[in-house]
């Protein structure tokens, strides 16, 4: 290991390192014109090689070194794939999905001690942050305390779940937790927790990388910290020591030219970007930006733009450190010593990135994409690839009513379809950007001036992604305004772009209810999937927050508000959105009263919370104590028995559940309210807890028993075994009797039958939700086949033991003329390989053949077929440290 370290020279002291130039010396070719990305998943690699074979011979070392060659031959030369172990320095959760990671740890811990042995030894190898963002809801909005409001709401209803979390954080060593009130955890990221370059554990310093049970980690690759999403189930394989396999990634540039152009912002950057890279194809991929554009983009813009790598599909999506990072670290209160060192290191290590064009690194393929031909944009009704120029929103909406497109025609504001509902400015995408804060602070402002009111059927909301927001924007003097329109302050998390929207206002809730009037949200958030948001509306659009403050004014989705005025002042005067729109000047005067203490103030109390988490009582010990007849915490199933049948063929399996094109993690399990008379419901009903208690599906993550009658029950989600209804529905095929999906799932488990989920393209398209996983686990769910999958879904899905089938190009579930009640036969399970292919045969219920046709396990590496065949991460991690520590 000597051979490859080199000292860093600093003022008050030298850090050894690996050097990347010392590999360069030993064999390895092309690492000085690389990616930026690829240098640091390269340093990743060799570091972890080094430390296995410290002690070893200088051939060994040599032969590391050359074995990275591979991997850049892969990533930029389009050479052969080869497997990469990564292993992080940091993992980030958030409480949705952490709080399942850590009650599985518990569990672990309490096999450990039904056992007799230590239970401590179930805790995280390397440091873990967890922030709770995902539970604060919308039930108040539009006064003066619907912050304090909604957060007392907050602590009544996630009791029980705080209190867990009070126990991890004294019990498990290398655990911090961002209590309630905060922020979102990706800005959280952002602004505190990130560190760009730091200790590695082992006493060197190392580019800070970072896993995070929340798809939209790449956010911080803004920073030019390499990071990505992954499910809870691999978190907790990573948690527990293990490190992570993947393919080697081929890294797309993406030349930046020119500047936005005024009137644009960075979330219509955002959503063009994803339109433009889901067309292209970049799933699986690194994403790295670079090229003269870069250098127009602040850390915030470069930042939305990174937060919606999962939307456009990629692994990755990196910015290199350059000056722009620096003072963005200088600002948000990282210490000046700290900040020397990221330069320092950067530099040394080619890491860092300057003006010189003569330097652009060498990739697989090139995109080139102007800013300057960014336009005003909105993205939806369904999906967040969908953009839409903003003056074509109004024909986007699903068939509208006649009376409803004329009254949007003639300017008249009322209650009919099309009308908005929901209009939040939530989420980590566009909170975290300072100029788009200000710009709808701005619009708001004139919009005050001018007489302008936002209808009474329009629940508004402001959901910054930290306090930080609060401070700049009281600075500039534009919090009253947005307050006069409606947009107080509801909570600091995710609130309405997780689906934590809350009611609706009373009359849309009626109308919506009792006359069909079809609704429709606008949130300058990242997500819009169908049934995401709120299940009273029919349509959801994602804009910048300065656009939802325009549409709350308008009041529909129907008035092109690059024609049609926004309202009407008080003298009768149309005004329209250019009336409202700021100046650059005015906007970068706003911008300018950003200031290092509003982040600094933050960050003093950023791990201590309120005197609502701190007088929480909390049982002690290093094995919980489960609460007796708890709706929330049960432990977990995954452990029990941890003995497995062997990977093998499948005879006479019934489809579960026949799905189309792009279904989504929040289809199969979603994360907002459940419905009292769901399959969830009527559980909880039966345990005595009153709809008003239920909370929501992601905050009941804790229990299976409410999240696997959940699976598959979004209640827009349709069985096209059942196509007429929707929510949990499907055929139990031999009787035709139709029943829940759990209900049909027990009947299988009872008769013995395997049972498999069809699917279309992009399955498992959004979050990085294991529960999506998890749920069909539990239902007995033993393949997927679709036609692709989304990255993190497949890895989850291989996590819990569930093998995902690919069809072969040209074949889908409709050519080959399933219909789902046909019996099939999966063949070559128990001699599969890496990426091998399987025999399916599809035969009637009398027997005879349907189909036969190849498909290709979607396995990947050895380590993940290794995983499937010992039933998934979480029984062959725990296997091995029970057998350890035996």
């Amino acid at each position: 290991m000597r051979d490859l370290l080199r000292d860093l020279r600093l003022p008050d002291r030298n850090a050894r390192y690996v050097s990347l130039a010392a590999a360069e010396e030993m064999g390895l070719v092309g690492i000085s014109s690389a990616p930026r990305s690829l240098r640091v998943l390269v340093e990743n690699t060799l570091r972890a090689a080094a430390a296995a074979k410290a002690g070893s011979t200088g051939d060994s070392l040599r032969q590391a070194v050359l074995s990275a060659n591979s991997l850049i031959a892969a990533a930029t030369a389009n050479g052969p794939v080869s497997e990469v172990e990564f292993r992080p320095t940091r993992l980030v959760l958030q409480d949705h999905s952490g709080i399942p990671v850590l009650a599985d740890l518990a569990s672990l811990r309490s096999i450990m001690a039904d056992r007799g042995l230590d239970p401590r030894l179930a805790r995280p190898a390397l440091p873990v942050d967890l922030v709770v963002d995902h539970s604060v809801e919308v039930a108040s909005w539009a006064r003066p305390d619907a912050l304090s409001l909604n957060m007392r709401r907050e602590y009544e209803l996630n009791g029980e779940r705080y209190r867990f979390l009070r126990w991890a954080q004294q019990e498990i060593s290398g655990l911090r937790v961002v209590p309630p009130g905060r922020g979102i955890v990706h800005q959280m990221h952002l602004e505190h927790l990130a560190r760009v370059v730091l200790p590695d554990g082992d006493g060197l310093i190392a580019p800070d990388t970072v896993l995070g049970t929340d798809s939209h980690t790449p956010m911080v690759g803004a920073l030019g910290v390499l990071g990505w999403g992954v499910g809870g189930i691999e978190a907790e394989t990573v948690l527990l020591g293990h490190s992570v396999s993947l393919l080697s990634p081929q890294v797309i540039g993406v030349r930046l030219t020119g500047e936005l152009p005024v009137g644009s912002t960075a979330t219509d950057l955002a959503l063009t970007m994803t339109e433009f890279l889901r067309n292209v194809g970049v799933v699986g991929r690194f994403v790295e930006f670079f090229g003269p554009g870069v250098c127009a983009l602040s850390v915030p813009d470069r930042a939305t733009l990174s937060n919606m790598a999962p939307e456009y599909g990629c692994t990755v999506a990196f910015f290199p450190v350059d000056d722009t990072t620096l003072r963005y670290l200088e600002l948000t209160g990282r210490g000046a010593e700290e900040i020397r060192l990221v330069e320092a290191y950067c530099k040394e290590q080619g890491l860092f990135a300057g003006a010189d064009a003569s330097a652009d690194p060498e990739f697989a393929r090139v995109l080139d994409f102007d800013l300057s031909a960014v336009e005003p944009s909105a993205a939806g009704p369904r999906r967040p690839q969908d953009r839409l120029p903003l003056g074509t929103v109004p024909a986007s909406f699903p068939e509208p009513s006649g009376a409803a497109l004329a009254g949007a025609a003639e300017g008249r504001r009322e209650l009919a379809d099309g009308a908005v509902a929901i209009a939040a400015i939530t989420s980590c995408t566009n909170t975290a950007n300072p100029h788009s804060m200000v710009t709808a602070g701005l619009v708001a402002r004139k919009a005050v001036q001018r007489g302008l009111a936002v209808p009474s059927w329009v629940k508004t909301s402001l959901a910054p992604g930290s306090r930080a927001v609060v401070h700049y924007l009281e600075a500039a003097g534009l919090l009253p305004d947005l307050e006069k329109l409606g947009f107080s302050v509801a909570g600091f998390g995710c609130t309405t772009c997780i689906g934590n929207s809350g009611g609706l206002a009373p009359e849309a809730e009626e109308r919506a209810r009792t006359e069909g009037v079809r609704l429709a949200a606008v949130l300058s958030g990242n997500r819009n999937f169908e049934g995401r948001i709120h299940p009273d509306v029919a349509a959801a659009y994602l804009a910048s927050p300065a656009l939802v403050v325009a549409y709350a004014l308008a009041g529909t989705v129907l008035t092109d508000l690059t024609a049609r005025p926004v309202g009407t002042d008080p003298d009768g005067a149309e005004v329209f959105l250019a009336d409202l729109w700021p100046t650059p000047e005015e906007i970068d005067a706003a911008v300018g009263l950003v200031a290092r203490e509003h982040f600094a103030s933050e960050k003093e109390s950023l791990f201590t919370g309120g005197p609502e988490w701190t007088s929480l009582e909390h049982p002690s010990g290093p094995v919980y104590d489960w609460p007796a007849e708890s709706d929330y915490l049960l432990r977990s199933p995954f452990f029990d028995g941890l003995t497995h049948a062997p990977l093998s063929d499948l005879s006479g399996a019934r489809v579960l559940v026949l799905t189309g094109d792009s279904t989504t993690t929040d289809h199969i399990s979603p994360a907002g309210a459940i419905g009292a008379d769901s399959p969830a419901g009527r559980y909880l009903r039966a345990l005595g807890v009153e709809p008003a208690l239920f909370n929501s599906y992601g905050c009941r993550r804790g229990n299976h028993e409410v999240l696997v009658r959940g699976t598959f029950a979004n209640p827009k989600f349709r069985n096209l075994l059942t196509p007429d209804v929707q929510g949990s529905s499907t055929l139990h095929v031999p009787t035709g009797e139709r029943m829940s999906v759990h209900e049909a799932a027990l009947a299988y488990a009872a008769e013995q039958v395997p049972v498999v989920v069809v699917g279309g393209r992009d399955y498992g398209f959004g979050s990085s939700r294991d529960w999506a996983a998890k749920g069909p686990a539990l239902l007995g769910v033993r393949a997927v086949l679709a036609k692709s999958f989304e990255r993190i879904h497949r890895s989850n899905l291989i996590g819990m033991g569930i093998v995902p089938l690919e069809f072969l190009p040209d074949q889908d579930a409709g050519t080959l003329g399933l219909t789902g009640h046909e019996a099939l036969d999966v063949i070559g399970l128990d001699g599969l390989v890496p990426r091998g292919t399987v025999t399916v045969r599809a035969r009637s219920a009398e027997g005879e053949p349907v189909a036969e046709w190849r498909m290709l396990a979607r396995v990947d590496t050895a380590g993940e077929l290794e995983y499937v065949r010992r039933g998934g991460f979480l029984r062959s991690v725990a296997s091995d440290l029970l057998d350890a520590e035996a």
